[in-house]
């Protein structure tokens, strides 16, 4: 088991190292540069530019060093933000991007899956209908729409929070909210699916022939099992929920990461850009992993057959 993880950890990394690789290159195809702009920059001031931030070596030394930088946990500094590197943009928007994701993720978790049980084991019923009428539905707005409703009616019609920024705990309900609602409701009807998929296999009619209390049958025997595709799926989404959406941090005025990374490419600020998506691959490749080892903690037997393998 341990080796397992230990090779898992391993591929993370080589991962991460070819995401920054990827990124470094495709940044430098891109025509013009950082400093390019619709009023030309004199020569001299280009030159000194290029100068100071090493842009007039040679593309293979620039990422040399880029690489040494990543592997001290040294992003760079910022070409549009002068005296700013980017691990100080990224300590000052992450805390608000991170927070507004986790408070989304805990939502999606506490609502949608008992939500997707209720609706199994109530299926054909009213509750059932109208579970999966709103998650339809949620699945169905995109998160913008969700927004601005939010702002106009509980913001402008009925002035009950803020509309903007993070000023106050209630300001959190509506980034969280527009944040959450397509997972949430995806959640929901995914656990309903694998919830009534687990509750027709042989096992379960087997507990319950047993004489099992139903609540044993269910907690114990058909829900974790049902839980391993809401875990495949809640892994990546946990990940770009706490890097933040750059639609829902615009809308409600976050001073997120958000917000950092589409002005650095209105600005062609490539320090930033791969700074940000080198930290969204780290934050999706460690959920991932995460998600194989609760897969272990769930089911034995696929701790049993990855060992074996």
């Amino acid at each position: 088991m341990r080796n397992y993880f230990v090779r898992r950890l391993f591929y993370s990394l080589l991962t991460v190292i070819l995401i920054a690789t990827v990124t470094f290159f495709m940044m430098h195809s891109i025509p013009g540069g950082p400093f390019t702009r619709e009023k030309p920059v004199p020569p001299e001031i280009m030159r000194v530019l290029n100068e100071k931030y090493k842009l007039d070596q040679p593309l293979y030394m620039q990422y040399l060093d880029y690489m040494k930088g990543l592997a001290t946990f040294n992003l760079g500094p910022s070409f549009s933000k002068i005296g700013i590197t980017v691990n100080e943009l990224i300590v000052t928007g992450f805390p608000a991007t991170a927070t507004v994701g986790f408070l989304a993720s805990l939502l999606i978790v506490a609502l949608g899956i008992p939500f997707g049980i209720i609706s199994a084991l109530k299926q054909n019923k009213p509750v059932d209908y109208f579970v999966m009428f709103m998650a339809t539905l949620g699945v169905t707005i995109p998160s913008f729409v969700i927004a601005t409703m939010f702002i106009y009616f509980f913001s402008g019609k009925l002035g009950w929070v803020p509309p903007f920024g993070l000023s106050s705990p209630v300001s959190y309900i509506g980034p969280v909210v527009a944040l959450a609602g397509y997972s949430l409701s995806f959640v929901t009807r995914l656990t309903r699916s694998s919830m009534l998929e687990v509750l027709r296999q042989d096992y379960v009619r087997t507990a319950r022939a047993n004489g099992l209390r139903e609540w044993s049958v269910i907690g114990k025997h058909a829900v974790k099992n049902a839980l391993i595709p809401v875990i495949t799926y809640m892994g990546p989404t946990i990940a770009a929920l706490m890097t933040g959406s750059f639609v829902v941090e615009k809308i409600f005025a976050i001073p997120g990461i958000g917000r950092y990374f589409v002005e650095s490419v209105n600005n062609r600020d490539y320090t930033v850009i791969m700074g940000i998506t080198v930290i969204f691959a780290a934050f999706y490749v460690l959920m991932v992993l995460l998600v194989d080892m609760a897969y272990a903690l769930i089911d034995p037997r696929i701790r049993f057959e990855k060992e074996s393998k």
